[in-house]
């Protein structure tokens, strides 16, 4: 049946957006891009074109766009203006006649578009003068709270309140808290970009009636004190202060403000006793006098106007938020209430996450209860040393005055256990709840296998993600640092952009990057936000965000305004690095973080790892330079990208003569340097790429398949094995369960990703390096890999208008499920492997097309389909592993033993039992090699241990003959 023969009810525009998925109420511009999906059977649907239409007023426009375009759409009509609102909606047609309705209605609202729409002044409140006062008023943090009174003169039809603060706010009006957004402005490069936010308090508003509009105010990041080794100190320069604006329109057509002046009326004291990031809240409800929310209460002391400093007054700091906001997500019950050995109350929430304790509460007056945090327990007591200095520690006092729901709102915190002091009489499971916090991202990629602890690494992996998307992309949520450190989200993009719609999240942070690698003549911090006190250096894999973040949403998202939005800092980034290389091309010397904890290098250098460092700078200047050339291209810049393109090809034959020897081995002969080598298509011709692929199997295969990778080999190995036509290995490898592994700490009860392979020790000891997360998703970047080729589901062409569904068979999964809601819809895949039958069954979404890519087939044979229901069945057994007993003798290679689980966890407890500590360093020295039979292998072993060697491997051998008859 043709597409022509579909009425108009087979074809709907089932979403329509504007701007990103996830974005604020209110739009960050005036001229928001379009964005819509369709629904409908018909197979192979294509849009040939879309009408849209705007509604202002009693106006409507209309624009057609010819084409398949239904994603980032420029918007076609007059820009809106500040305090506008309009409607707009869109139908689409198909290339083979059939055709939708109008979509519903969607609503557009602008509040202030800029310092230009801003007139409210920050207030801020004195604090103490004596010299004593302000050391405790330090020490304590305490927040500051304002209020004014406002009586509406006339029927409301619209008031929209906005506001930004140096610190963190939550607003007040007509007695309750405003909007659902927590955590507010977030964290920016404050000195160049302070984000506002904007709510609608139409309904919080009559004619006559007064209201109070207040904030509470405490520290946030502004005043957070920043630093490492116990050497902290503030960055951001000034008090806490609040600036808002209440736009009120009445029915008939005028507006009157209210804004933050020496009007108001402000105080130092409150039930928030004390707030801060790292050390946790106090709250004292014998202070909480119903101020913010009473008519005719007062503040003690009037609001005074703070003057800005001539950095901070450029009216181009102050920008409209556009990023998913941060609220509170969901909430997680306790499990279980214990006892630790030392006495101590504990609570185990059974996940590790990120947000606060909700704590259901009858306290009598003066009643302080503490509330401790930590990731992991260690000897059976909070594991608080991986904390640092931060306190991570909230008190409540009561008042006497009956039960009462509380949660902290100017911190948050990272752990799994509480430690709970001093409770009112016996603490029951339903009296307390985790609220998970972060950015209100929409959830898009999810996958399943039929190997449960795969599902729970990927599990881990959202889980990481998640407590380290509030407000930036942090390192970790839990200890004194959570800084948005590059190189960790450079590496976590891909896999982040799959679970999520991360295009405003990490737009809204490239803009900072930028702002950043701007203050330092184009270097890129190595955290962003930037409030270290010692200048920026340049490092690869950390500066390298600058190109390869915004490389990867395009990729993912396809937005070319957010990506021209980036190019100058791609471009900068490329420029420096060109000049430290010079005309070698070769960037080397200096400081690098290389390739971050190696797992071989010791705790307390985790930069000390296999790869050479310069092997890690000079492959991440020719990725950078490669993909900005492919940004210029994009963008139209033709010069530009004939002279990246140029450099690219320049940087890699430098490369490859300098570190690739004539027989194909790299100088570093170490998994990084090959897995950087092959994942960045540094080594490509077929032959080379063969014999590198080979020799990094045979790394992870002498290394027991235990990882050898750190935060740059990580997420590149497993693709780097299959290009190299090992696909056995990488799975084999991402399999492994010893210590180092991705399934170690999942062995160890791990719900997170760990910022060190073995931040945990196998005896439950936590690593003695001072720098250890039980957070940190870097490590997890191995979840890209596993959604694109155990999943199937990547993108053949930027934004997924190709899907390229090729998933990989391999270590014994039999079936996979993965889903991604594109911008256009859901690709669905699911696969089974029933005997040596495979079946898949895809789903494309309208408008887009997909290449299937069955197992044994190359690229080259891929199926092209369109969108629609598509199953394939195939014939794999040519590809499955013959099962055979294999009969191992001491002629038997290490590299053969290694490769069974069985013979080498009995080996090794033989060794252990016997005390041949030669062989139980094979696996760390990377000893199970292909040209090492067994019995050559055994030097220093005493004859009669020999003899007991070669009884076991009888032992195995009549053992697995009985089992094969």
């Amino acid at each position: 049946m043709s597409q022509s023969m579909f009425d108009a009810t087979a074809v709907t525009v089932s979403k329509l957006w504007a701007e990103g998925r996830g974005r604020p109420e209110f739009l960050a511009t005036g001229i928001p891009s379009l964005s819509w999906q369709v629904t409908t059977d018909a197979p192979g649907w294509l849009q040939a074109s879309a009408d849209i239409e705007v509604r202002r007023g009693s106006g409507t426009q209309s624009f057609t766009v010819e084409g398949r375009e239904s994603q980032h759409v420029a918007w076609p009509f007059a820009p809106l203006a500040a305090y506008d609102s309009a409607e707009v909606r869109v139908r689409v047609r198909g290339e083979g006649g059939s055709a939708s309705e109008f979509s519903e209605w969607a609503a557009l609202r602008t509040g202030p578009l800029g310092a230009d729409d801003w007139v409210a002044p920050f207030i801020a409140v004195d604090g103490p003068t004596d010299a004593a006062l302000a050391q405790r008023r330090n020490l304590e943090r305490g927040t500051v709270r304002f209020r004014t009174e406002f009586t509406p003169r006339d029927d409301v039809a619209s008031a929209v309140l906005s506001a930004t603060a140096h610190g963190i706010y939550e607003l007040t009006l007509a007695g309750a808290v405003v909007g659902d957004e927590v955590l507010t402005p977030g964290w920016t490069a404050y000195e160049d970009r302070l984000t506002f936010q904007s709510y609608d308090v139409t309904n919080r508003l009559a004619a006559g009636e007064t209201v109070v509009l207040g904030a509470t105010v405490a520290e946030g990041w502004y005043r957070e004190r920043f630093g490492f080794d116990g050497n902290f100190a503030t960055f951001y320069q000034g008090p806490v202060a609040l600036s808002a604006q209440l736009v009120v329109t009445y029915e008939d057509g005028t507006v009157e403000r209210v804004v933050t002046d020496d009007s108001w009326q402000g105080t130092a004291k409150g039930p928030v006793v004390s707030a801060g990031i790292y050390p946790g809240e106090a709250f004292d409800a014998r202070l909480d006098d119903d101020a913010l929310l009473v008519v005719g209460a007062e503040f003690p002391e009037p609001a005074r106007v703070h003057e800005l400093s001539p950095e901070q007054a450029d009216p181009a700091r102050l920008v409209p938020s556009f990023a998913p906001p941060v609220r509170r997500i969901q909430t997680v019950p306790a499990q279980r209430i214990f006892t630790s050995p030392s006495g101590k109350t504990l609570v185990d929430f059974g996940q590790n996450l990120v947000g606060w304790l909700e704590l259901r509460i009858d306290a009598p007056a003066g009643h302080e209860v503490t509330l401790r945090h930590a990731e992991v327990l260690e000897d059976g007591e909070l594991g608080i040393r991986p904390l640092r200095f931060a306190k991570a520690t909230d008190t409540f006092t009561g008042d006497g005055d009956g039960e009462r729901t509380w949660s902290p709102r100017f911190t948050f915190h990272g752990f799994r256990y509480a430690e709970i002091t001093n409770w009112p009489g016996e603490l029951a499971l339903d009296q307390m709840t985790a609220i998970v916090v972060h950015n209100d991202m929409v959830r898009t990629g999810y996958l399943e296998t039929s190997n449960p602890k795969l599902d729970q690494l990927h599990s881990n992996v959202l889980w990481g993600m998640r407590g380290n998307f509030v407000s930036l992309p942090t390192d970790c949520p839990q200890r004194d640092e959570r800084l948005g450190w590059t190189g960790d989200i450079q590496v976590f993009t891909p896999t982040a952009s799959y679970l999520y719609d991360t295009s405003g999240f990490l737009g809204s942070w490239l803009r900072d990057l930028e702002a950043e690698q701007r203050r330092a003549a184009g270097v890129v911090p190595f955290v962003v936000p930037s409030p270290l006190p010692t200048p920026p250096m340049p490092a690869a894999a950390w500066g390298d965000a600058a190109t390869l973040v915004p490389d990867a949403l395009f990729e993912r998202f396809a937005d070319r305004a957010a990506l021209a939005a980036q190019y100058e800092s791609m471009t900068r980034w490329v420029d420096v690095v060109d000049a430290l290389a010079g005309e070698n091309h070769l960037w080397t010397g200096g400081f690098q973080f290389g390739d971050w904890l190696d797992p071989s290098a010791p705790p307390e250098n985790p930069a000390k790892a296999k790869t050479d460092p310069d092997i890690v700078a000079t492959a991440y200047f020719y990725r950078s330079t490669a993909r900005t050339a492919e940004a210029a291209r994009v963008l139209g810049h033709k010069a530009d990208a004939s002279r990246y393109g140029e450099l690219a090809d320049d940087i890699r034959s430098a490369f490859l003569a300098e570190y690739v020897t004539p027989a194909g081995r790299m100088m570093s002969d170490a998994h990084t340097a090959y897995a950087i080598a092959i994942g960045f298509e540094l080594i490509t011709e077929p032959q080379a790429l063969a014999t590198a692929g080979a020799r990094l199997a045979e790394l992870v295969r002498s290394h027991g398949y235990r990882i050898g990778t750190g935060f740059v080999g990580t997420p590149l190995i497993c693709d780097a094995l299959v290009r190299g036509g090992q696909g056995d290995v990488a799975f084999r490898l991402l399999l492994e369960e010893g210590c180092p592994s991705w399934l170690y700490p999942i062995t160890m009860g791990a719900t997170t990703i760990w910022e060190r392979w073995d931040s945990m020790l196998p005896d439950g000891s936590i690593n003695p390096g001072e720098m250890t997360s039980f957070n940190h998703y870097a490590l997890g970047a191995v979840a890209d890999w596993m959604q694109r080729s155990i999943g199937g589901i990547a993108p053949g062409a930027p934004g997924y208008s190709v899907v390229d569904i090729a998933p990989v068979l391999g270590g014994g999964i039999t079936s996979a499920h993965a889903s991604l809601d594109t911008g256009f819809g859901t690709v669905d895949v699911s696969w089974m492997l029933d005997g040596p039958s495979f079946s898949l069954v895809a789903v494309v979404p309208p408008n887009t097309s997909a290449r299937v890519t069955l197992p044994g087939a190359s690229s080259a044979d891929a199926i092209e389909v369109g969108s629609g229901r598509q199953e394939f069945t195939v014939d794999v057994s040519s590809l499955l592993p013959v099962a055979k007993a294999q009969r191992l003798t001491m002629e038997t290679p290490l590299s053969e033993i290694v490769g069974d689980t069985e013979a080498r966890d009995g080996l090794e407890a033989l060794f252990a039992e016997i005390g041949y500590f030669i062989g139980l360093g094979w696996t760390k020295n990377g000893s199970w090699k292909t040209g090492s039979p067994l019995g050559k292998s055994l030097i220093m072993m005493p004859p009669h241990n020999v003899a007991r060697v070669e009884e076991y491997l009888a032992a195995l051998n009549a053992t697995r003959a009985i089992r094969a008859v």
